[in-house]
């Protein structure tokens, strides 16, 4: 985020705004009372967001007579006192970070508004807000005709009028020459998956909701956002029809489908079994992706007459429909080795001759469906993290470039082109949430830690559990604890570490690292000590790991270099050997007692898979029933195997007898928890449970969220 000119400025964030000037605090436009010292602090902090102010700097600024007493004690009260003013939390901050032992940082995002003597002469133009006006995209009068219609909408039909009413009155079009980011919302949740609609007068995105994500629509002038789901299934925006009078979204109820509601309120209905849908701009086609296909389908508005448009001849990338390119000839598409790699492959495929054309690999932080044209089919806006930073940077085809367009601590993401190419829309907000232990006999839930934390594995014996924490700066560490959270161990820290798996007797453990340079795999015991690497293969990318009873093998699944299905390694634990076992099969999660038989689900979720080691066979145990399969380990007796499929109003688990790699019967639903589960928590597993269905131990991830504006056009 940039930090406006101006030290008289008055500066805004969230619901206050300081100015400096007059030595004013305002909550909502209300004066507040604010000491000196914890007034000055704020100050220190405004005029350098983002940035670490040292606690010797605060002592100079505030404390400048070197015979004053105790500094410490002065400026822990001031903090205290300025965080009990803003309604701040060091354990959760919002405004004001706490760099251990080094001082603080302002990490909310920050607008401007001129002094009074700057601003127009014209009343109506001054009273507008730079947070929803000032510096947004302009908009174009209505005819009156349209305003008597909306009027009257709104007193018949009450909250859909007054929505009606709100999108399309014309709205100022002044512009505040000073704010060149805009807050727009305040929403303060999870903001997922955003889109445009074709106008720019509405957001789509969705949202949990009693742990289900829902869409809902929010309007770029601001204002509270209309639900517009509120069944079963997560839900993850894909895109808006070209009219704009419908959302299309992915329901996920273990068959991926596309759904459209209308964008002011109604009932769904089902388009066609696909994900990742693209309207072409005459909205006479459609253009998606089907799972477990590889391939890249067109068909008609009504999901009829079906041809496929691109088959990757490399088949080791999940590949995705992105955008249309301007002379609707050509389509972008995105390929990414697994569901949640950041590592992406950028394809124009031509529509006619279904040749594609390389453009690069870059990666892309989140969601690789958030990306917006920045200079049509020349280049895009996309999310990107540098130094543990998170902004907008825009990439070009031609040169393979990446610059930079949003500055700051971030995390800024889901870039959202105006289509009057005066700005862009992005969303910036925080990831937070905790992890949660669920007892299943006594339905008792603890909170094993309340820092945002996922990819919880726990140890064989159900007694403890390794997970990873994301702080803000996108470092990532991996601990093990109790089930309760009690006798916390920080095991690692770094960029982009993953948890692995436990031996049987609980001693050691792997987890993995990935890196540019190729993924890596380490082995540790569980008290910390004995660190060591394993050497890697190849450049695919480490999904999972799973040690052999004896702990004399790690399993390794990697991404492979032909298939999307991961391959299946053998290494030996202490380094001496490394063999592929399966070409393309599922990930590996558990070895069975007598080391024979590897089991896991497929990549894809469409089953749950095990591989014969005598002959290196990959064979489907339980598949099909319209379910996504997730996470299948061996129960403690070797005689079945449990699994979860992908409900998310509840947890269903099931129990599958099994003998000598051999399904018997049909699978038996063993409990069914009521409580939500999320698939994923950045890009890893989002729970996992232990072998005799005990305990259930997930993330229940949260954050705040909000849309900006930034003026590219003076």
């Amino acid at each position: 985020m940039e930090h406006a000119d101006g030290a008289d400025a008055t500066i805004r964030f969230g619901v206050f705004e300081v100015d400096p000037r007059a030595g004013e605090l305002r909550k909502s436009g209300i004066r507040i009372r604010i000491q000196e010292q914890p007034f000055q602090l704020l100050l220190a902090l405004l005029e350098h967001p983002g940035d670490l102010i040292t606690r010797e700097e605060l002592r100079r600024r505030i404390w400048p007579d070197d015979s004053f007493g105790d500094f410490d004690h002065a400026v822990n009260v001031a903090v205290a006192k300025l965080r009990a003013t803003l309604g701040d939390s060091p354990e959760a901050p919002r405004y004001i970070e706490t760099l251990h032992r080094r001082g603080y940082r302002f990490v909310y995002p920050l607008t401007t508004r001129r002094p009074a003597a700057d601003q127009p002469a014209d009343p109506s133009l001054a009273e507008s807000s730079p947070e929803t006006v000032s510096s947004g995209p302009t908009k174009t009068h209505q005819p009156a005709r349209l305003k008597l219609i909306l009027a009257l909408s709104f007193a018949a039909s009450g909250l859909v009028g007054a929505f009606l009413a709100y999108r399309y009155w014309p709205r100022s079009t002044a512009s505040n020459g000073a704010a060149k980011i805009v807050q727009i919302s305040q929403w303060n949740k999870p903001i997922d998956d955003p889109r445009l609609s074709p106008d720019a007068h509405a957001m789509a995105f969705d949202s949990p909701v009693a742990g289900v994500s829902q869409v809902f629509l929010m309007l770029t002038s601001g204002g509270e956002p209309l639900q517009l789901t509120n069944d079963e299934g997560d839900k993850y925006v894909d895109s808006f029809s070209v009219d704009g009078k419908e959302v299309y979204y992915v329901r996920d109820t273990g068959r991926e489908e596309i759904w459209a509601v209308p964008s002011l309120g109604g009932g769904p209905r089902r388009v066609l079994a696909a994900y990742y849908m693209v309207p072409s701009p005459d909205g006479s086609s459609i253009f998606y992706a089907k799972r477990g296909t590889g391939a890249l389908f067109r068909a008609g508005a009504s999901g009829l007459n079906e041809e496929t448009i691109y088959t990757p001849e490399n088949t080791n990338r999940i590949f995705n429909v992105r955008l249309l390119f301007p002379d609707g000839k050509h389509l972008l598409i995105v390929g990414a080795r697994h569901l949640y790699s950041d590592n992406n492959r950028l394809l124009k495929v031509d529509l006619t001759s279904h040749a594609s054309e390389d453009l690069g690999e870059v990666n892309i932080t989140g969601s690789d469906r958030d990306i917006t044209w920045a200079e049509p089919g020349e280049s895009i806006y996309l999310s990107h993290t540098m130094n543990g930073l998170t902004n907008i940077w825009k990439y070009r085809f031609i040169d393979h470039s990446l610059t930079q367009i949003t500055f700051g601590t971030g995390p800024d993401f889901s870039p959202m082109a105006d289509p009057s190419g005066r700005g862009l829309y992005y969303i910036n907000g925080k990831a937070m949430g905790s992890l949660t232990s669920y007892n299943v006999q006594s339905k008792e839930m603890t909170d094993i830690t309340s820092y945002d934390a996922g990819e919880p594995v726990i140890s064989a014996d159900g007694k403890h559990v390794m997970y990873i924490t994301y702080d803000s700066e996108g470092k990532r560490t991996l601990w093990v604890s109790d089930l309760d959270g009690s006798n916390r161990l920080k095991i690692a820290s770094g960029g982009h570490l993953a948890t692995g798996r436990w031996t049987r007797d609980n001693s050691l453990l792997t987890f993995s690292e990935d890196d540019l340079a190729g993924d890596k795999v380490y082995v540790v015991r569980s008290d910390g000590s004995g660190l060591r690497q394993m050497s890697a293969v190849g450049k695919g990318e480490i999904v999972d790991t799973a040690w052999s009873p004896d702990q004399k093998f790690i399993y390794v699944t990697m991404s492979a270099e032909t298939a999307v299905e991961p391959e299946i390694w053998r290494w030996s634990a202490d380094g001496s050997s490394q063999e592929k076992l399966v070409d393309s099969c599922s990930d590996v999660s558990d070895v069975d007692s007598q080391g024979k038989y590897l089991l896991g689900p497929s990549v894809m979720g469409d089953g749950i898979y095990e591989v014969s080691l005598s002959d290196k066979r990959c064979i489907p145990l339980v598949t099909g029933g319209g379910k996504f399969y997730l996470l299948g380990v061996f129960a403690p007796d070797g005689k079945s195997f449990v699994y979860v499929t992908g409900s998310h109003a509840k947890a269903t688990f099931y129990r599958q007898a099994w003998k000598e790699g051999k399904a018997i019967g049909a699978p038996q639903v063993a409990f069914t928890a009521p409580i939500a589960l999320p698939l994923w928590v950045h890009q890893g597993f989002a729970y996992d449970f232990s072998r005799d269905l005990s305990t259930i131990v997930y993330a229940r991830p949260s954050g705040r969220a909000d849309l900006y504006y930034l003026q590219t056009e003076k």
